[in-house]
């Protein structure tokens, strides 16, 4: 486990359509740089990409003078795309996920029937993490922990004292994500939270999301301290009973994603696009009457 002592500086960049949260670390200027969970936004009504938010980040990189060495995801997200192609093609850097992503290509890939040559081996991307693996940014060391029950490929990402907790944790009053996706399991869920508040209290905790109840301003960072005495999902006071019991019956409530089936389909592909038809157009499927 890496050293609390140290800290990184973190830039957050938040995507008001899909309530995202991209992350650039690093030491400072010209040092080496990671890029957490970036955004290629996409209007599902005409199916067109665009790159304003990833050129955000291209363009703090830019003015900093940073050496993105790696552009990581802390899971195959379903609420938007990732512009992990794009921010490689302009920054450079690896693409690496959890090595479980491998389980949530086997199941999309019969959900949306894809073409025979997909393959659900994780070569999509540039590295397969493992959970308790350590990498370098630099200077800086990484540390990886698997936090499944969101989606079971899940990982938090931790560099000094600030983890990078993905849909894991919300904000103390939004709570935690939802477990009713394909190999999501609430207890996992529940374990994975508690191993992120084991963590000493001044530790800082990154979201990748910020659903702001009661019109408050978006924030994204907090402690371990706070999340343990605030949060309204997983709080000291909550058992792992009480909490299956609330999120299965929340989950029960909940709508898809907007964007879930475009994301997925690319983001199990490390955010390339389906291959080109015969017309040089690539298509996105849509399942009937399957999810």
């Amino acid at each position: 486990m890496t050293s609390v002592a140290l800290k990184p500086q973190v830039h957050g960049i938040f995507d008001p359509a899909t309530w995202t949260v991209t992350y650039v670390v690093h030491q400072g200027p010209g040092s080496a740089a990671a890029v957490i969970d970036s955004v290629l936004d996409y209007d599902p009504k005409s199916g067109r990409t665009r790159t304003t938010s990833a050129d955000k980040v291209v363009d703090y990189v830019q003015a900093h003078e940073l050496k993105v060495q790696w552009i990581l995801e802390t899971h195959a997200h379903a609420d938007h795309l990732s512009a992990a192609p794009y921010l490689k093609q302009k920054l450079g850097g690896q693409i690496g996920i959890g090595d479980q992503i491998t389980r949530v290509q086997r199941v999309f890939k019969g959900i949306f029937n894809l073409e025979p040559e997909f393959r659900m081996d994780g070569s999509q991307f540039d590295a397969l993490l493992k959970d308790g693996q350590q990498f370098r940014i630099g200077e800086l060391t990484a540390h990886v922990m698997a936090v499944p029950g969101h989606t079971p490929a899940c990982v938090a990402y931790q560099v000094g004292d600030a983890v990078f907790v993905g849909d894991t944790l919300f904000m103390p009053d939004v709570g935690t994500a939802r477990c009713d996706f394909p190999g999501g399991d609430a207890r996992m869920l529940y374990a994975s939270v508690h191993k992120l508040l084991s963590l000493p209290p001044e530790t800082r905790l990154f979201m990748c999301h910020d659903y702001p109840p009661n019109n408050r301003p978006v924030a994204f960072e907090t402690t371990v301290a706070e999340q343990r005495a605030k949060n309204i999902h997983v709080n000291d006071g909550i058992s792992e009973a009480q909490f299956v019991e609330m999120r299965t019956k929340r989950d029960a409530t909940l709508e898809m994603p907007v964007l879930i089936l475009p994301a997925v389909q690319i983001n199990i592909r490390a955010g390339k696009l389906p291959p080109e038809e015969s017309n040089g157009t690539a298509y996105v499927k849509i399942p009937i009457n399957t999810l």
